[in-house]
């Protein structure tokens, strides 16, 4: 069991302290289980949604373009179950104290770029030549 972090509610985490220090550790840590939370709230609200649309609609037209609804909301949701696993991962990342060093270099990852998107696991170099390397072999 870890010892609670103390974290003032406008703390950010800064390039002049140590990289990934207990107070950046448990922002990030906070960061991703309160995003987790939201998008658990948003699947299960889209639950009870789906739930209590069920019904016949007479309507072709009408019933086709609420198939569309559904269909768009239910491909949303599965890529939030995705990021969710994402989550997790990172989760776990900062358990084993891996979190914020890239996956292909060990070098740490910037900080406004863990801010911006907090599951990452690639520097924003690597995530460039990834992109580029996947770009080449996709033309191919």
């Amino acid at each position: 069991m870890r010892a609670e972090t103390f974290l003032p509610d406008d703390y950010r985490p800064a390039e002049d302290e140590p990289f990934m220090n207990d107070k950046q550790t448990e922002y990030f840590r906070r960061k991703l289980l309160a995003w987790k939370n939201e998008l658990l709230e948003e699947s299960q609200n889209t639950i009870s949604e789906l739930q209590g649309a069920a019904r016949n609609i007479p309507d072709v037209a009408d019933r086709a373009s609420e198939e569309t609804d559904r269909a768009l909301e239910l491909r949303t949701r599965d890529r939030q179950r995705k990021l969710i696993t994402k989550i997790d991962a990172a989760l776990r990342r900062i358990d084993e104290g891996e979190y914020g060093y890239c996956e292909a270099t060990g070098e740490p990852i910037s900080l406004k770029r863990l801010d911006a998107r907090p599951i990452a696991t690639l520097s924003l170099e690597a995530q460039e030549r990834h992109e580029r390397r996947e770009k080449v072999h996709r033309d191919d």
